[in-house]
């Protein structure tokens, strides 16, 4: 029986493409996880293993669909062969009832990794250029110092009224400090 596993890594992307592949290949049961790579745990997968059985072939969409790394994609094809279950890509036309086929998955599972581990290394790469340059990464600010010291000071002039001049034991745990001046109002 040929057991299927899909898996996207945001809950933004769609299982649908993997899915209809795995059902037009022959997939009778199909497992899925929507988590990210660097997750220890894929319920889908853990559930498809549970149900495998001598004969059986594991079917995915893409070989990168299936494993974190190398290491844990190499890891969990031995243990399924070791239970007499074979391993099918669609999209690398790939299966490991043959030694060649081992052969070539192994190929395939190496150029994976290096191709994960090199588009890391670009990005890493790209930031730290763009830091050098003098740019910014990651997400904007949503506060301008404006509007920082604007609340400020309309925390401290609250506090200031309500408190005779002295700053509430409600303001302290939101770290709110007083500022210089009133900036103002925003438009």
């Amino acid at each position: 029986m040929l057991i299927g596993s899909a898996r996207v890594s945001t809950q933004d992307q769609n299982l649908e493409l993997q899915t209809e592949a795995l059902t037009r290949a022959g997939g009778r049961k199909i497992f899925s996880d929507k988590l990210s790579d660097s997750r220890a745990e894929q319920p889908g997968l853990t559930q498809a293993q549970e149900v495998l059985r001598e004969g059986d072939t594991v079917v995915v969409w893409k070989l990168g669909r299936l494993g974190r790394s190398f290491k844990h994609l190499v890891n969990l094809v031995g243990e399924i062969h070791h239970l007499g279950v074979q391993f099918k890509s669609l999209a690398d036309a790939l299966e490991t009832g043959t030694p060649q086929g081992r052969f070539f998955f192994h190929v395939i599972a190496n150029l994976a990794e290096m191709e994960r581990e090199v588009t890391v290394e670009r990005t890493r790469a790209g930031l730290e250029v763009a830091r050098q340059l003098g740019r910014k990464c990651g997400r904007k600010r949503q506060m301008t110092e404006r509007r920082i010291k604007f609340c400020q000071e309309t925390a401290r002039q609250r506090c200031s009224a309500s408190r005779g001049g002295r700053q509430s034991r409600s303001s302290r745990p939101y770290s709110v400090s007083v500022g210089s001046r009133l900036d103002p109002p925003l438009a």
